[in-house]
């Protein structure tokens, strides 16, 4: 077997297994061996229940006191005992998991892992994973991955799977000498393996140093490579100012903020210039940076060309589309749009691809499926990405191949610190809108333990009576991954709160693995306000518009980073009303309460990127990912902020003594560069 086989060809995947390996986007060995894990658990030595009390998880072993009771709760059956250690009792209960009734008998001993709480002097355990001695042995023989699962696949299954494929694995190693020596970075089949299967922390730390290391590494050579790197170019699509622009400013029934003018000015001058754009446009979130895309695609078809907008997910371009056809209704702008993605049926996939290549639109407003091989424009002058973070060179090329390179424009309401940022996007311009729109009420923050869950329920019923809405968020989508029994997920928080809300309150479940046209339904619902509370992932962080949502509350906030809980709380406080953020911190620790306060303090994203950047330590690697901020698999920008900075010297360095990679030491780098640019360069949808 070699790396690029079909995971079919492992023992013990059919074609039934192999689907569920689809879902997650695994089709080869290769795909497995970068299909990381997420996350490592520890097994300790058991303890008793006492000891155990208090820590993020702990195993004990337990016999059961009496048999489980079972009740049904609406669509929820829980199950409930008591198991004992010889000296105290603990409360267990499970959740949709009857199947436990023929697997524990009353008397026997098991080993429970998993959050022991004590409250009022008695102890309780939600949830724990059940293991014979033996299996618990084998467990803390090293640490188990983690990994990112669909239903029906577990992480033993994707570990064996991965296990099988590492002993296929060799690869060259493409780094020159001096560098390998200056980092101290193992080889990348160590890396590898490594990052699968640690033996401990250290060895772990040691694996994703070198990963991180080539994903920042190969991404800033290839993007200081590019032909067009630092250089305006001459456009071939040149424009003048028209007064289309200044009519609408004129129009809205609101003013452009002093620093929505200042963006504009600077992108009014780039597209009037004579030189092909290449801007990026960082502005907070709720800053108003919508109406300056559509104010550049103004300009763009005033001058007679095509302009495309592509957003990160159906949801947000469908949005986009609508905000567009109402403004051109209202104010009888120019505009012939149409929407353009992945889940449009064939013949009006096929009627929109005649539509812009013969240029009857004039603006295309859609997902990936914008730059997919069948689509060809008469004219597209102007590429607006919306929270892509990276218009890749591989896209940039696709869209030249399509005639003519156009000016490209990029809107992002990450707010990545501008040291980072011009490291990042060192051949973009950078602009940044620092003010928010007047009127805006501040959104009033609360940060609280897992205590105040029942004063949340009652404010949230309050605030929808009031005729308001409210989003609950949560980490996961299901139950059942290992090592993640202590954080909410989405499918049974929903069942849970439809129990704990009045009955006259619609609670909806909205998540990345919903089909689109079931995502569609949800969202439109929420925007009508059909649905009063949504129990959403992270989903919902990027665009979402919804003015009347009035409350955000964020299960184990603690999980995520700080700029993207910013970024989620800024789905709401889009209206009139005042609006309330309430931080969970699911996991009780106090120094997660200090963290968390950086929000209390401060609305401005940019300050709390700048904390966030203060704050992360070596145990946050693994607790949490930002999402959004150039999607590297591994590396993040914020935790890995030191190692970026100093790669970009390197690489500098690098370029500066043998540009076109031609010296005999870098052959193996220059030819593992031009194989695998896609791997790295391209941006990943959200």
């Amino acid at each position: 077997m070699n790396c690029s086989d079909d995971i079919i060809k492992l023992k013990g995947i059919g074609e039934k297994t192999a689907k569920l390996f689809h879902r997650l986007g695994i089709y080869t060995l290769k795909d497995l061996l970068f299909y990381y894990p997420r996350d490592y658990q520890a097994f300790h030595s058991p303890v008793k229940i006492a000891e155990g009390a208090g820590e993020d998880t702990a195993a004990v072993e337990l016999s059961l006191a009496d048999g489980l009771q079972w009740k049904k709760v609406r669509n929820l059956t829980i199950g409930t005992g008591i198991g004992t250690d010889g000296r105290d009792r603990i409360s267990l209960t499970f959740f949709n998991t009857p199947y436990l009734k023929s697997k524990l008998t009353v008397g026997s001993s098991y080993l429970f892992r998993g959050k022991i709480k004590k409250e009022n002097g008695r102890y309780s355990m939600d949830q724990p994973q059940i293991f014979t001695r033996e299996e618990y042995r084998e467990k803390m023989k090293g640490l188990q991955p983690c990994y990112p699962l669909t239903s029906g696949l577990t992480s033993k299954m994707v570990a064996k799977a991965a296990a099988q494929a590492l002993k296929e694995f060799h690869e060259e190693e493409y780094l020159p000498g001096d560098i390998l020596q200056e980092y101290g970075l193992p080889s990348r089949e160590e890396a590898i393996y490594g990052i699968h299967f640690p033996t401990d922390w250290e060895s772990l730390l040691k694996a994703r140093r070198r990963l991180v290391f080539d994903e920042f590494f190969l991404f800033l050579l290839a993007v200081r490579r590019m032909k067009d790197y630092g250089q305006e170019q001459d456009t071939e699509y040149p424009m003048i100012e028209t007064a289309w622009t200044g009519r609408l400013a004129e129009a809205l029934p609101y003013r452009l903020t002093a620093a929505q003018n200042q963006v504009w000015k600077e992108i009014e001058r780039d597209l009037t210039s004579g030189k092909c754009m290449n801007r990026l446009v960082q502005g907070d979130v709720g800053s108003g940076k919508t109406i300056l895309a559509i104010m550049a695609l103004l300009l763009a078809v005033s001058n007679g060309y095509q302009g495309a907008l592509m957003a990160p997910t159906e949801i947000l371009a469908s949005q986009h589309f609508e905000q567009l056809c109402q403004l051109t209704q209202r104010y009888g702008l120019p505009f012939r749009p149409v929407l353009l993605t992945g889940s449009l049926k064939a013949a009006a996939r096929r009627q929109a691809y005649s539509q812009l290549s013969a240029g009857e639109v004039n603006v295309a407003i859609g997902t990936h499926a914008l730059i997919q091989e069948k689509v060809s424009y008469q004219n597209l002058a102007l590429v607006i990405t919306d929270e892509q973070h990276r218009f890749g060179v591989r896209q940039r090329e696709l869209l030249g191949e399509k005639g003519g390179l156009p000016h490209v424009l990029v809107m992002s309401a990450t707010p990545i610190p501008r040291t980072l940022a011009i490291i990042l996007y060192g051949d973009l311009h950078l602009s940044a809108i620092r003010e928010l729109p007047v009127g805006r009420l501040p959104i009033k923050n609360c940060v609280v333990g897992t205590a105040f869950r029942k004063k949340a329920y009652e404010f949230i019923a309050k605030e929808v009576h009031g005729g308001n809405q409210a989003y609950v968020i949560c980490p996961m989508v299901d139950a059942g991954e290992e090592g993640t029994q202590e954080l909410e997920n989405v499918t049974d928080y929903g069942q849970r709160l439809r129990s704990c809300l009045p009955e006259d309150i619609h609670v909806e479940i909205l998540h990345g693995k919903m089909k689109p046209a079931d995502k569609k339904r949800v969202m439109d619902a929420f925007a009508a306000g059909d649905v009063h509370v949504l129990v959403a992932t992270t989903v919902i962080e990027v665009g979402i518009n919804v003015p009347a949502a009035t409350v955000m509350m964020i299960e184990n906030a603690e999980r995520f980073g700080l700029a993207q809980l910013h970024q989620l709380r800024g789905r709401i406080g889009r209206g009139n009303q005042q609006s309330y953020c309430i931080f969970i911190n699911g996991s009780g620790k106090e120094s997660s309460m200090e963290r968390l306060q950086v929000l209390n303090k401060s609305n401005d994203g940019f300050s709390i990127a700048e904390e966030d950047l203060k704050l992360r330590g070596p145990g946050d690697l693994f607790g949490f990912r930002q999402s959004g901020a150039m999607e590297f698999r591994i590396a993040d920008i914020y935790q890995d902020s030191d190692m970026l900075k100093k790669i970009s010297v390197t690489v500098d360095r690098l370029l500066a003594k043998d540009k076109e990679l031609s010296q005999a030491g870098h052959a193996m780098l220059k030819r593992y560069l031009e194989e695998n640019a896609g791997n790295f360069i391209d941006f990943r949808t959200i």
